[in-house]
């Protein structure tokens, strides 16, 4: 179980500064992250620790990671907003 400690931090940690990043991760992590599974959870807070520059190319569909999990919660999280 996530305690709101843990939930702020990752809230703190989706805000990015850059407004294309922020209005999906925000969100997502206000709305979503709870109600994810652990695991998804964990690929998650892996997704937050990648930079910026990295996260904006996925985002913006300019690119895909390397990584299949991150790949899947990039995927995860625009299908929310953007549905294929």
């Amino acid at each position: 179980m996530t305690t709101q400690a843990e939930l702020n931090k990752l809230f703190w940690h989706s805000r990015r500064g850059m407004l294309e990043l922020d209005v999906l991760l925000v969100p997502f992590t206000r709305e979503v992250y709870a109600t994810l599974p652990s695991d998804e959870q964990a690929i998650y807070q892996r997704l937050l620790t990648c930079e910026d520059p990295e996260l904006f190319q996925w985002f913006m569909r300019h690119g895909t990671p390397e990584d299949p999990e991150l790949a899947f919660m990039v995927k995860k999280i625009l299908d929310r907003v953007q549905p294929a």
